[in-house]
């Protein structure tokens, strides 16, 4: 495009309007409206005054925002009754969950990695504020649901009970603490 001082224009990318005061070397020099001076090459400015000039109203700038913006979902999912009262948190206490391979290991030292991972499980659980975890022991013959028991009693802030039975059947024990205890 042919530029020749006095020519009004603007910037392509960025929102300066001016005249052009000065043309040398590819260089043209812009005094913008606020009077600054300010350097740019003939393919960054857009000769404004004149027949081919843009005019745009900002009833048209905000018709296009409209069109581009996203609009917001309103709606938020809600809970069911079920999913309300679901656990917030699920351990799965089989061995093959716990470690890659039990081969080797003693019934003894099973059972006392579950109980480990139970009670590190456990007071995650009470410096994170979660109120429910399921603890998932399996049927089996009833040791590691015993021992989960036990240890359960040693927290006076948490009371135990069979977890959904439609779900876990009867392979899982559900714990409840109480927060708002002094």
């Amino acid at each position: 495009m042919d530029f020749k001082v006095g020519d009004q224009v603007e910037a392509i990318d960025d929102i300066v309007q001016g005249v052009i005061v000065k043309i040398s070397d590819g260089q043209i020099t812009v005094e913008s409206n606020d009077g600054f001076l300010l350097k740019y090459t003939a393919a960054e400015l857009l000769k404004v005054s004149g027949s081919n000039a843009i005019k745009v109203s900002n009833y048209e700038v905000a018709k296009i925002k409209a069109e581009k913006e996203v609009p917001k979902n309103r709606h938020r999912s809600k809970l069911r009754g079920k999913e309300r009262y679901a656990p917030q948190m699920e351990v799965d206490l089989h061995i093959d969950k716990l470690t890659p391979s039990s081969k080797g290991m003693t019934n003894f030292e099973i059972l006392n990695l579950q109980l480990d991972t139970a009670k590190r499980q456990l007071d995650f659980a009470i410096r994170k504020k979660i109120q429910k975890v399921v603890f998932i022991h399996g049927v089996g013959e009833g040791i590691l649901k015993e021992e989960l028991h036990y240890l359960f009693k040693r927290y006076e802030n948490a009371k135990f009970y069979d977890a959904d039975y439609q779900k876990y059947g009867m392979g899982a024990t559900e714990v409840y603490f109480f927060q708002n205890t002094p």
